[in-house]
């Protein structure tokens, strides 16, 4: 399980870049970078980083699942996520 901190800076980080989205589009497309810059670091996209949904684990990260390697193997093995199973031959 990932520290809570990190995983609440990640979420306030989410709602940041959300909120200064259509700002830093309108700034960007004028080519304004002067005002771009004194916008807060954290409402750039480029500092977001996928986490799992589960435990909150920032390594290993599935984009189709959204879940860590981990969780994903744990889920898969329960029947948890439809269409997954596991592998013979």
């Amino acid at each position: 399980m990932a520290k809570t901190s990190s995983v609440a800076r990640e979420e306030r980080r989410q709602k940041i870049v959300a909120q200064y989205a259509a700002l830093r589009k309108e700034l960007k497309a004028k080519g304004d970078y002067e005002a771009l810059r004194k916008l807060p670091r954290d409402s750039n996209p480029n500092r977001l980083h996928n986490r799992c949904k589960i435990t909150g684990r920032s390594r290993a990260y599935m984009r189709k699942f959204g879940l860590s390697r981990l969780a994903f193997r744990e889920m898969a093995l329960e029947g948890k996520i439809p269409g997954v199973i596991k592998a013979s031959w």
